[in-house]
């Protein structure tokens, strides 16, 4: 019944469209419907946006080829609500039955609704009225098309345009447009009336965008502009803008040359009435005035502290908070030096970066005492030295089903008066599991307390200085964090500690450097024999295979039941060596169990360092045009090892050395990643990503922590499988966890806008995980060569994203387009079925 539904819906809605695809309904008699624009340069079509954006008139827009928005548009009635008026007065006894019924207001209301009008309007609004072709706009365009290409040295282009009428009411339009010979910049002549900016000039010249033998490019002289007035203002012209810089070009009749005159005249200041003309000056910084409890309310508070550190001059409303050091640290606006947009800029950028203060206001006076002579202003104005918060959540999980959880925070800046910030949290958890022993009979039998506490320094913290290679310029910090935390699962008794050295700097902007001196995870349980008292869901789905099986050695059974819990792992032992032969499904069950009990009771001791480099051409969150790129590198277990060795420490039963108790991991871990999005023009994005990685383990290890191994699936990797899923390689193993030490994995996605905020996607997502140089035998799981490149799976789907300006909301459907875990004929598009795809749902893009 369900599916005839869905069939009758889905005709009907299909039928809808249909009657709405006569894309001329709405295009008024005698006027046509502007179904295309050609554009032809040379006689070659011309498809580049920046030319296509020249159009003052563009066609309905489209999905792969069908306009959507303008058949939405053609469904909705004109006047909806006129029509129901007209309804009303025609029929008047029926209005006054109506109105009997309802009442005259919410009959008028009737009108208004989605039922009558509404979806009407909804229809208009969301769909897109036809584009009817006029005239003056196509004029308009050409004008636009000929300055783009003026603007690009083709002073001699001509261009027309032509109508090709394709039915009654539809046409398309083909600009022509001959470029002619591209002027080419013949010489360059500078007339700079100051003597000290004519200097600037000489010196960096080498830059200019502006050169002999290029092509005329209005772009670059925009550019010029920009490039001289920073050199100017990063070197003491305080008082230059960009408007003095102009060009005076001749283009020496039909030889298709142009000389460039350009021309930097005197400074023009106004004094009051009159007008002086008076050569342009560099300016040097005579003193910096650094307010450090500047209030907006009351900026003329009556100064009570002062001191002077490093030629920075520091005052203070109430008394001095801060050490002098770690506020001159940030000023790069110095004493005798030259006025500097960019020294402002870096000062700006280091104070914010403090977390201490807001926005910090810079301001430049000039000095009446000295000639030449600015006063550098820094206003600070401090935020709220604590800060605290507090959290209630109710839990459920597939362990927990009900629990409570609170957290509290507390921020404390300026922590020792070097603008230092302190964080620490502390957070709690009970709750309730009908799978745990529980003796007592207590609702709450599962119980976590833990605490974090990170402190962050404004610059490199170590016993040595590092302004040399890493200068304040690159605004460097350190982190400093701890956390600690204690689960009581009725005997589990799980202990975690973390800990990280970090250092972190900003070479130049959006490029970054992360450096983890050192890394520290430490997981502990205390009772890992007690798991099956605890978790009785997976002792009893063990204890019901095990009755089954007659095989099984009776001596692992009390009272009919398996003995927790050398009973259970002698059982499991048995099958593992082939002594009890189990049927598929058992099979699966029984290792799926043993796995997460596995992840859940394993003790791990992680001690690394690494060193993260992220790179990016992106300038806002609205550029749809740029690469990134981000490259890691790890290595675990070496300084443990030296002192093991040092120490001579015995080894345990798996030879391997242990510290405090807990087998250390040993490996080294690298990763690349580089994500690269191209504007296609008219909110059409194309966005790929590759990413691969590998982590190898030696000396004291097998096998990779699983808190650094790889997985495949899920929201932000291949869409096709759920987290975990896949992989690895062609094992198609059906574990709760599947992961492995090395994934490759690539990402193409092409965007689109549906409409208004409403955009849609197609991707295609390739990749997945495999074992390589562990302890792991099976050829299934194991990266060895190319050859197994051909288990590499591919997913692929569509998507709806819905904008709400601070985030987006995202909707994917994949598909299992090739999937290497099937026999060979059912390896490709087998799965490519709607009760077999996975749908995601995200916050955000996934690259």
């Amino acid at each position: 019944m369900k599916r005839r539904i869905a069939k009758i819906s889905l005709f009907i809605l299909i039928g809808l469209i249909i009657l709405g695809c006569n894309s001329t309904k709405r295009v008024p008699d005698g006027k046509k419907l502007l179904t295309k624009n050609d554009i032809f340069v040379d006689n070659k079509k011309n498809n580049l946006e920046d030319v296509f954006n020249q159009l003052y008139q563009k066609q309905n827009t489209s999905i792969l080829g069908y306009r959507l928005r303008l058949n939405l548009y053609n469904l909705a009635k004109p006047k909806s609500d006129s029509l129901f008026k007209d309804k009303m007065i025609k029929n008047p006894k029926r209005y006054y039955r109506k109105a009997k019924w309802l009442s005259k207001k919410q009959v008028k209301r009737l009108g208004e609704s989605f039922l009558y009008s509404g979806k009407d309007n909804f229809l208009r609004k969301t769909g897109e009225a036809p584009v009817i072709l006029d005239t003056v706009s196509t004029r308009k365009s050409l004008k636009r098309l000929k300055s783009y290409y003026y603007n690009r040295g083709y002073f001699d282009v001509a261009t027309k345009y032509k109508i090709d009428t394709l039915g009654p009411k539809k046409a398309k339009l083909r600009y022509d447009i001959i470029l002619g010979k591209p002027y080419i910049i013949d010489s360059i002549e500078t007339f700079i009336a100051s003597k000290p900016l004519d200097s600037i000039y000489q010196l960096r010249k080498q830059n200019a965008m502006i050169k002999r033998g290029k092509p005329f490019m209005t772009t670059d002289f925009d550019d010029e502009r920009k490039r001289i007035t920073e050199d100017f203002r990063n070197n003491g012209a305080f008082r230059f803008q960009q408007n003095y810089v102009t060009f005076d070009i001749d283009t020496l009749g039909k030889t298709h040359k142009a000389n460039v005159d350009l021309i930097i005249d005197n400074e023009s200041v106004r004094n009051e009435d009159s007008v002086s003309i008076k050569p342009f000056e560099l300016y040097k910084i005579s003193k910096v005035n650094v307010f450090t409890d500047h209030s907006p309310s009351n900026p003329n508070a009556p100064i009570k502290d002062s001191l002077t550190y490093n030629d920075v001059n520091l005052y203070s409303v109430d008394k001095l908070k801060y050490r002098p050091k770690a506020i001159a640290d940030g000023i790069f606006v110095t004493k005798g030096n030259y006025f500097s947009d960019f020294r402002t800029t870096i000062t700006s950028r280091y104070l914010s970066n403090l977390k201490v203060f807001n926005y910090p206001l810079i301001q430049y006076v000039e000095d009446k005492t000295q000639k030449n002579s600015l006063i550098a202003n820094v206003y600070l104005t401090p935020r709220k030295k604590y800060t605290f918060g507090f959290s209630t959540d109710f839990t459920h999980s597939n362990i927990q089903d009900f629990g409570i959880s609170g957290n509290t925070f507390l921020g404390i800046r300026n922590v020792f008066n070097g603008a230092e910030t302190f964080e620490i949290g502390f957070r709690g958890n009970i709750g309730s599991s009908k799978d745990l022993a529980n003796p007592n009979n207590t609702f709450f039998n599962i119980s976590e307390i833990g605490v974090d506490a990170k402190l962050n320094f404004p610059r490199i913290f170590l016993p040595f200085k590092t302004d040399k290679i890493i200068p304040k310029t690159m605004i460097p910090f350190t982190t400093l964090s701890v956390g600690y935390s204690k689960q009581t699962n009725i005997g589990l008794d799980k202990q975690n500690f973390t800990s990280s050295l970090t250092y972190n700097w900003t070479p130049k902007r959006n490029t970054n450097f992360k450096l983890d001196l050192v890394n520290i995870q430490f997981v502990k349980n205390l009772n890992p024999s007690n798991y099956f008292n605890i978790y009785k869901s997976s002792y009893n789905t063990i204890n019901e295979i095990a009755q089954s099986y007659p095989t099984v050695d009776p001596s692992y059974f009390q009272n009919g039941n398996l003995i927790i819990e050398n009973g259970v792992l002698n059982f499991v032992n048995d099958v593992a060596a082939g002594d009890v032969s189990l049927s598929v499904s058992d099979l699966k069950s029984l290792l799926s169990i043993m796995e997460r009990r596995q992840r859940l009771i394993e003790n791990n001791l992680i001690f690394a360092s690494n060193i993260t480099f992220t790179k990016t051409s992106r300038k806002d969150l609205l550029s749809n045009n740029f690469y990134a790129i981000k490259a890691k590198i790890e290595s675990a277990g070496n300084l443990l090892s030296l002192i093991a060795r040092a120490s001579k420490q015995l080894q345990n039963q798996n030879g391997a050395n242990t510290f405090l108790d807990v087998e250390f991991s040993q490996y080294i871990k690298t990763e690349f990643e580089y994500i690269k999005h191209w504007d296609l023009s008219r909110k059409k994005v194309l966005a790929a990503k590759a990413f691969a990685g590998i982590a190898i383990p030696y000396g004291n290890s097998e096998d990779i922590p699983f808190s650094r191994s790889y997985f495949a699936g899920g929201t932000n990797d291949n869409r096709a499988w759920q987290s975990y899923s896949l992989g690895p390689g062609a094992s198609g193993s059906f574990l709760d966890f599947n992961e492995a030490n090395m994934k490759l994995a690539f990402s193409a996605e092409f965007r689109f806008n549906i409409f208004q905020k409403l955009n849609g996607a197609l991707f295609t997502d390739v990749g997945n995980i495999w074992n390589v140089l562990d302890s792991t035998e099976d050829e299934a799981y194991i990266f060895s060569g190319l050859k197994s490149l051909e288990n590499i799976a591919v997913g692929s789907g569509f998507g709806f994203r819905y904008d709400f300006n601070f985030f987006i909301v995202r909707m994917d459907l994949g598909f299992k387009t090739y999937n290497p875990s099937e026999f060979v004929q059912d390896k490709w598009f087998k799965q490519m079925r709607f009760d077999q795809s996975v749908l995601n749902i995200g916050i955000n893009y996934p690259f």
